[in-house]
């Protein structure tokens, strides 16, 4: 598929896949009819898209190899998303995810964005990548990594030439494909990896991470207040202020809830309330985390990681999972509508506490909580 930018303003939902069974160790646990199973349900909900993630050491183990088997594995998701009309984001440098950090082996004595030896690596990957995918129709296009950041740090002008790097490659082999930087907060917030205005100016469709509990929402209200609610929304504002772009189209690439923070019954409540805060102000992608339980067999460090899906991992549908299927068949399709009010100009310098400021002042102005 190709996207206009047109297309780029049509609201879309979709949910970042975990697999119910094996979790993402599922690529060398392979087991096509239980990926069927995910997509049919998921298919069920109404969602249009889904962001996976590839476990980069399991891809490519050496940096002079990539994995045949598991970019056969790669192939045949594509074609059961295809088969229930779901298109794919693939994560390609992953790199950080849920907590753990899976690095390549040959990493370890490089600096991963400017390294020539790790350039040669990543090229490689990206180009093996390319071939497997492009023949998909349903291929949606890469985000570089999930929350590269967490990961590997360096300083900004460091991240944004790696980042302007990588994004010409893949437009380079996936022309007409929509090629995203999905980092967590911090870039935004503070001095860290890549400058948001690299990002607002190298992505089509700006991919942002808006978890109320880690960007720091509860320290300035309770679950159901403007900070959590309309985070989201303020993430978008603060960044087309620093892109000095306010038309910029705008990708709610995470955001999810827990059980652990706020009473379960007002999940879909949040949920519905986030949505529509970051709808009034020209969002026009949603995907949620995540799209299944994970099964408590596995050990994770945070134990929400358990209780995030849309779905149990029976593929049963949960409240919020149904408050989603409602949001997307409200809206998917229709075009974004972006204010048309100035923003106010970027916190200087960048900090966290200059840019809960920002978004804490800009909230008063546009609340309708």
């Amino acid at each position: 598929m190709s996207e206009s930018s047109s297309a780029l303003l049509r609201h879309r939902f979709g949910a970042n896949y975990t697999p119910s069974r094996n979790w993402w160790y599922c690529w060398n646990d392979f087991e096509p009819s239980a990926i069927a199973r995910d997509f049919d349900a998921l298919a069920g909900l109404g969602l249009d898209h889904l962001r996976i993630m590839l476990v980069w050491p399991s891809f490519q183990p050496n940096p002079g190899w990539v994995s045949p088997a598991h970019l056969d594995r790669l192939s045949q998701l594509m074609l059961l998303a295809a088969d229930r009309g779901l298109d794919i984001q693939v994560s390609a440098f992953t790199g950080w995810l849920s907590g753990f950090a899976f690095k390549p082996p040959f990493h370890e004595k490089e600096r991963f964005y400017s390294s020539a030896k790790m350039w040669a690596a990543q090229e490689l990957y990206v180009r093996e990548l390319s071939k497997t995918l492009m023949p998909h129709k349903n291929f949606f296009g890469f985000d570089l990594g999930n929350e590269m950041n967490c990961c590997w740090s360096a300083p900004c002008a460091e991240g944004d030439a790696w980042m302007n790097r990588v994004l010409r490659l893949m437009n380079e082999l996936c022309p007409g494909k929509v090629h995203v930087n999905g980092v967590d907060h911090n870039p935004w917030l503070q001095e860290t990896t890549f400058s948001p205005q690299a990002l607002v100016k190298e992505q089509p469709i700006v991919a942002l991470h808006c978890w109320t509990y880690w960007a720091g929402a509860y320290k300035h209200g309770g679950p159901l207040d403007a900070p959590s609610v309309m985070l989201a929304a303020a993430m978008a504002a603060l960044a087309r202020a620093y892109g000095n772009d306010p038309a910029k189209p705008m990708w709610v690439q995470e955001y999810g809830a827990s059980d652990e923070w706020m009473d379960a019954k007002l999940l879909p409540v949040f949920m519905e309330r986030a949505t529509l805060a970051a709808i009034q102000q020209g969002v026009s992608y949603f995907t949620w985390w995540d799209s299944h339980d994970v099964d408590r067999k596995f050990a994770f460090s945070d134990s929400l990681e358990y209780g995030l899906g849309l779905l149990t991992v029976e593929n049963k549908v949960k409240e919020h999972g149904r408050m989603f299927k409602q949001l997307a068949e409200q809206y998917r399709g229709k075009e974004a509508v972006i204010p048309k009010a100035a923003l106010p100009p970027p916190p200087p310098p960048r900090t966290s506490e200059n840019s809960w400021r920002w978004m804490l002042e800009w909230m008063k102005k546009n609340s309708r909580v």
